[in-house]
């Protein structure tokens, strides 16, 4: 009896023993937390609102509530459980002098017969940007590159079979070369040497994709580097280096598009996230419909609505959880690693309406920082519609500046084309002379070429002296000038395919047979243009007049094209073009309004002295750029 007894009394123990694990494992389940973006947040920021986004292992039934440990955070909290119910999102404000480090939330759902809870922990750390932001201006000289191509400076971190292209490979055009943060954390030295004052890598986030992962725009996480170029912590130092070196970090986002493996692709809180199509749609790339007045909705909607390509779906902005995910994640980067300015990828896609709220927000919390666009259009009109109008314009962009597609164009077209009426440097003068379309047209950026174009110097024919004239223009002009990496070296190719011009930087591998980080790797050739780059970029560095100066332009007259930054303080740089075959002269006392004949000019790269005589004389294909001085 005694051992009957205890058989049975063991097999009860045994049932109950299955039955409470049964609802303890139900319970551990519902409580395995996936992931929460934003993975942290900060105390003290302008606008005290903030949602999370809860990702949950395993679906449970409707949530009832969600209540937070802290009373003040509880009278706003409002949560909202998404149509994938492993999703939810918790909206609430943080209210000022708040104290706590942490705050605990509980999540009540049914199980079975009866309701169950789960919680979870979430950080508030105190505001990381405590003065004004030191924002990427018209001050700055910025040094565009391509982290992959650029150099390896860890190669432990080549290869991970975690990922999807698990592999680098250097001979592949697309494939990943090895490039990483501390590669370019190596050579700051360099930039700075150079004259850089403002580096912007294209994107480090992770980019989890089986091909095509290198060039970073299509992201699969948007709260974590991308292990091949290092970590969030490397990204810190990164930035901590760089300030080390007086170059500012520019951080490049995409507000459009997200890679296929996008772990909100993958597994969507809603359908509604992002734009659908019966059979793959992809942009047609017009701008133009959204200023068109004759447009039809139809091209308008394939314009915004369309991928970029068959792994790149397309971000459904009006999504309001979306939206806020996007703008939270930028002030998350900014705020975190106190960043100088966001290069916004692709601007004319998304949808504009949420393009200004993002700006808003974002000067709004930082309104020193540095923010431009990418508006790779044609035509002033176009490009000026992005850009920040009147401040009492009811419907105001709020956009800063934008890669200035306009003036990139009228230079290509000066040194590939003879002079004429709107023909050679005469374009660039009409091109400048539509700023009056913008608010501040100083704050656009400047550039002979980037990760998309054909390299310059192949475009004018591998012509050393129009490549000088492209730099000293871009270097001198109003704006913002950014010089894409190994420009300054002659690295050369057209974008057809576009990976030809996303070459490795010569020495930037251990095994590199030439190293053109230094003098002595670099051809005479090359060192010539280092050279002028660096000389130019340097004094650009301590002349506030070609920082902040107005602009002052001539017209163009047989090939010949002058213009002036001057201040208030009586600070002058003359700048002379000519883009003929020939020797040119011409009168100076055309230029009276700002300079006289008691005045001399000198030559800021060769250092020679000029005086300003009747007749003036400038050699073939060349540009000059005199500091003048009253005598």
């Amino acid at each position: 009896m005694i051992c009957i007894k205890n058989i049975k009394i063991g097999y009860l123990n045994i049932l109950l023993f299955y039955f409470y694990m049964t609802v303890l494992c139900q319970n551990i389940v519902a409580q395995n937390i996936q992931r929460i973006d934003p993975p942290f947040w900060f105390k003290e920021m302008k606008n005290p609102h903030l949602q999370i986004l809860v990702q949950m292992d395993e679906l449970v039934s409707d949530l009832k509530s969600v209540s937070a440990s802290d009373s003040f955070i509880n009278r706003t909290l409002q949560f909202k459980q998404l149509k994938n119910k492993k999703f939810f999102v918790v909206d609430f404000d943080i209210p000022a002098g708040l104290k706590l480090n942490s705050v605990t939330f509980k999540a009540l759902y049914p199980l079975k017969k009866k309701d169950k809870t789960f919680e979870f922990t979430y950080i508030l750390k105190e505001k990381n940007v405590t003065e004004p932001i030191d924002g990427v201006g018209p001050e700055d000289f910025i040094y565009l590159l391509m982290p992959d191509r650029f150099s390896n400076g860890d190669p432990s971190n080549d290869n991970n079979t975690k990922l999807t292209e698990p592999t680098s490979d250097r001979k592949g055009l697309k494939t990943r070369h090895g490039g990483d943060i501390q590669g370019i954390i190596n050579h700051l030295d360099y930039m700075q040497i150079l004259g850089v004052t403002a580096l912007w890598p294209t994107p480090l986030v992770e980019n989890d994709q089986p091909q095509e992962s290198y060039h970073g725009y299509a992201i699969t996480d948007h709260y974590n580097i991308d292990s091949r170029f290092g970590s969030n912590a490397l990204y810190g130092k990164l930035k901590t280096e760089s300030e080390k070196h007086e170059i500012k970090l520019i951080k490049d986002v995409i507000y459009n598009h997200v890679g296929n493996n996008h772990y909100l692709f993958k597994e969507k809180p809603s359908e509604d996230w992002f734009h659908h199509w019966d059979t793959f749609t992809r942009t047609n790339y017009k701008a133009t419909t959204l200023i068109d007045p004759y447009a039809a909705e139809s091209d308008k909607k394939a314009f915004q609505d369309g991928w970029f390509d068959h792994h790149m779906p397309d971000l459904n902005q009006k999504n309001p959880e979306l939206a806020n995910y996007l703008i939270q994640n930028t002030i998350w980067w900014i705020e975190n690693f106190k960043l100088n300015g966001l290069r916004i990828d692709t601007y004319s896609y998304p949808d504009q309406e949420f393009m200004k709220r993002l700006i808003k927000e974002v000067l709004n919390e930082y309104p020193t920082i540095g923010v431009f666009g990418e508006v790779w259009v044609q035509g002033t009109p176009l490009q000026a519609y992005f850009v920040q109008k009147n401040p009492c314009l009811q419907e105001n962009p709020y956009l800063p500046g934008v890669t200035d597609f306009q003036v990139y164009s009228a230079l290509t077209h000066a040194l590939t084309n003879d002079f004429g009426w709107t023909e050679g440097v005469a374009r660039i003068y009409h091109t400048l002379a539509d700023d009056q379309m913008y608010y501040d047209p100083f704050q656009n950026v400047l550039f002979l070429d980037n990760h998309d174009l054909s390299r310059f110097y192949s475009i004018v024919g591998e012509d050393i002296d129009k490549l000088k004239i492209a730099i000293g223009f871009m270097l001198t002009s109003r704006g913002i000038p950014s010089l894409y990496y190994g420009t300054e070296i002659l690295m050369k190719n057209f974008s057809n395919p576009d990976a030809l011009v996303r070459e490795d930087f010569p020495g930037g591998w251990p095994k590199d047979s030439v190293n053109k980080f230094y003098h002595a790797g670099r051809t005479v050739k090359e060192n010539e243009i280092f050279d002028y780059v660096m000389t130019l970029a340097n004094y650009r560095k301590q002349s506030s007049v070609l920082q902040t100066g107005k602009l002052k332009q001539f017209i163009p007259q047989k090939g010949v094209y002058v213009y002036f930054r001057y201040n208030g303080k009586n600070e002058k740089v003359m700048v002379i073009i000519n883009q003929t075959n020939d020797v040119q002269s011409f009168k100076t006392e055309r230029f009276s309004e700002i300079i006289d004949k008691t005045m001399k000019g000198r030559d800021v790269v060769s250092k020679k002295n000029y005086t300003f005589e009747n007749n003036f004389s400038i050699g073939p294909k060349s540009i000059l750029i005199l500091e003048i001085n009253a005598q």
